[in-house]
């Protein structure tokens, strides 16, 4: 058996994609009879204890101390620790901070450049959940790629086709209202259509210029999995034109409740998508308009294309393949 020190702080932080990431992979270990796992966190939800985790906890406490307790240190994402004891595996969701720097706040803009490039390279692996991250490590970097897995994210059970369906005319963006999801683009080009956007994501960080209410927009904040499914089912499709990321997993969220997809090309959200989706240029609301006629046009075959797609992101599958990960780095 091998004994790991699973890093769950981000869950206080967030409750998006990285959150979702953690909540997957720590159900899934807990059921397993070859995997030990110790949870590790420090500090509270209020954004006063950022600098401190970030600053203090992370890079000089979390890896200092080595006992009988652990065979590896699973940082779950790109904060961790700069030297440890113990063997450490880190995932990369994003490098979405030295690409957009501007869609950041000051601390996040200080501390990525400053501290996450140590950190990267400290580990032992590094998992990736996209190729397109893989290759970001690799340019940003120069990260030997032989210490890289990528290992995709995975749907949770209530996003499935079967369900109740919301009512309504909508394009649906699901995301934390921050600058890097586009919004303002989306508006525009729903707007140019005359069709309602729901948006369904706590608010972020960032300057957003854009009206959550009214003329158009519908904020829904954010919704349980069984509420977010309802949209995801009664949506005209699903509109995830964002500028940067490394996964995008309301991607195959909505491909697995039966939904459309219209997504950004060039990029991560292109991969995932593998040809299930309409891919368009985030920065052109013309676009993006065009790509959600076309959706609607082909919904059909997309939907068909991305249940087939969405069924084979399984948590299982997560857990083995980083099972598989920490024995690499322990061993």
């Amino acid at each position: 058996m091998i004994r790991v020190d699973l890093d769950v702080t981000p869950l206080l932080q967030t409750r998006a994609g990285t959150a979702r990431y953690i909540l997957g992979l720590r159900r899934e270990l807990a059921m397993r009879t070859d995997v030990a796992v110790r949870e590790r966190t420090f500090g509270g939800r209020d954004r006063a204890w950022n600098v401190p985790r970030d600053a203090f906890w992370y890079p000089l406490v979390l890896g200092a101390t080595r006992d009988a307790a652990a065979d590896v240190l699973h940082c779950t994402t790109y904060r961790g620790p700069l030297r440890s004891r113990v063997p450490v595996v880190v995932t990369v969701h994003d490098l979405a901070v030295f690409r957009e720097p501007r869609a950041f706040n000051r601390w996040s803009r200080v501390y990525g450049p400053l501290v996450v490039p140590h950190v990267i390279r400290a580990a032992r692996r590094l998992i990736a959940v996209s190729q397109f991250t893989k290759r970001e490590l690799i340019a940003l970097f120069e990260i030997a790629e032989e210490r890289i897995r990528v290992i995709p994210n995975a749907l949770e059970r209530a996003f499935t086709r079967d369900g109740p369906a919301a009512d309504g005319e909508y394009v649906l963006a699901v995301g934390t209202v921050e600058p890097r999801k586009n919004l303002k683009r989306l508006v525009e080009a729903t707007r140019a259509l005359g069709v309602e956007l729901r948006i369904v994501g706590e608010r972020g960080w960032g300057d957003v210029d854009v009206e959550l209410g009214g003329n158009g927009v519908r904020w829904l904040g954010r919704l349980t999995d069984a509420e977010l499914a309802r949209e995801y089912r009664g949506a005209r499709c699903v509109a995830y034109p964002s500028l940067y990321e490394g996964f995008g997993i309301p991607v195959l969220e909505a491909m697995a409740c039966g939904t459309p997809v219209v997504t950004s090309s060039g990029g991560a959200t292109e991969e995932i998508a593998d040809g299930a989706a309409v891919l368009v240029d985030p920065r052109d609301p013309t676009s993006i308009a065009d790509g959600i006629e076309r959706a609607h046009e082909l919904r059909d075959q997309l939907v068909q294309r991305g249940l087939d797609h969405a069924r084979s992101f399984t948590w299982e599958r997560v857990a083995d393949e980083t099972v598989a990960v920490y024995r690499e780095a322990g061993g």
